[in-house]
């Protein structure tokens, strides 16, 4: 056992030598918070990263919460082709939701493991600038009728001066889906698309989304056929071959978005998996999927050949 654990820590040294001081933005879903039992292990590892100077900004969802608390409220809830139609009153349910229960338990939780952590949503100091959506097709359908998505934004700017300030003492974001327009009027913004927007804007080293799936299956049926690494020359492949679908898609959209904005390296994981995000960062087999541009593929390739593994 004592030799495992001593092998672990020396693997691990060449990344923790590597991450010091670099910005990584971790993605949690609402689907991974609904499960109590598993936020504290998250907050473990996150305050493990806090501790080795990586600053952390932490992006969470909340849709399975609040199309719950809307349910027991009798507000009508919307969906249109997986994505939600933000009615006025399912406005007020999402500010409930996301910017309240779920940002104090994640909140309560990273203070048990003694991390400075800040709770925030986009409207907050100016941080998200949105404008809300003209009706438009559902994404990915652009022949389908235009659908009013109500008071839905979208993300046109961050102010990373405001978690430039946060850094500076210390401090971890923990940012909530809400945004405001330009007269203040609260818009609900997707998860996935603000945690791509704020790690744009940060430069971070790494996007990493933690959802109920292994990461990007080439068999959606067996999870034995992970995909570890991809670039977009793989994921057009794989989307051709009807690999990426489902709730799979958005996060594959997410991460190709996020290389294509200067993010060096992105992450699909499974956050039901005990310390996968340390597995993934600190390991060189790692546990997800990892979807990098091109060039960083070829500077990752050259690496691979000198070290392995998935983890860097």
């Amino acid at each position: 056992m004592t030799d495992t654990m001593v092998r672990a820590l020396k693997e691990a040294l060449d990344y923790t030598r590597l991450y010091k001081g670099q910005t990584f933005v971790v993605k949690i879903g609402g689907e991974i918070l609904d499960r109590p039992e598993l936020l504290d292990g998250i907050a473990v590892q996150l305050a493990l990263l806090d501790s080795l100077s990586i600053r952390l900004a932490v992006v969470h969802g909340g849709g399975v919460q609040a199309t719950r608390l809307a349910e027991r409220l009798g507000v009508p809830v919307r969906m249109q082709s997986g994505r939600r139609v933000t009615t006025p009153e399912m406005l007020e349910v999402t500010k409930m939701v996301y910017a309240g229960s779920l940002s104090v338990d994640l909140l309560a939780a990273l203070r048990r493991q003694q991390v400075r952590a800040v709770g925030l949503s986009g409207v907050d100091a100016g941080l998200v600038s949105a404008r809300r959506r003209p009706p438009s097709p559902p994404p990915g359908e652009d022949g389908g009728e235009p659908v009013d998505w109500g008071e839905v934004g979208d993300i046109e700017a961050v102010d990373r001066s405001v978690l430039d300030a946060l850094f500076d003492r210390g401090m971890v974001p923990v940012i909530s889906p809400i945004a405001a327009d330009g007269h203040g009027r609260p818009l609900n913004v997707n998860a996935d698309g603000l945690a791509v927007e704020v790690a744009k804007s940060l430069g971070a080293a790494k996007l990493l989304i933690l959802t109920t799936a292994p990461g990007l299956l080439r068999d959606p049926g067996d999870p034995a056929s992970l995909v570890a690494f991809a670039d977009p020359d793989d994921l057009e492949k794989l989307v051709a071959e009807g690999a990426v679908r489902g709730g799979m898609r958005p996060k594959v959209a997410a991460c190709l978005a996020a290389v294509r904005g200067g993010v060096r390296r992105t992450h699909i994981l499974d956050g039901r998996v005990p310390d996968s995000l340390l597995l993934e960062l600190f390991t060189g087999a790692g546990c997800g999927t990892m979807i990098v541009g091109r060039r960083e593929k070829r500077d990752y390739s050259e690496h691979e050949l000198a070290h392995g593994g998935n983890g860097a």
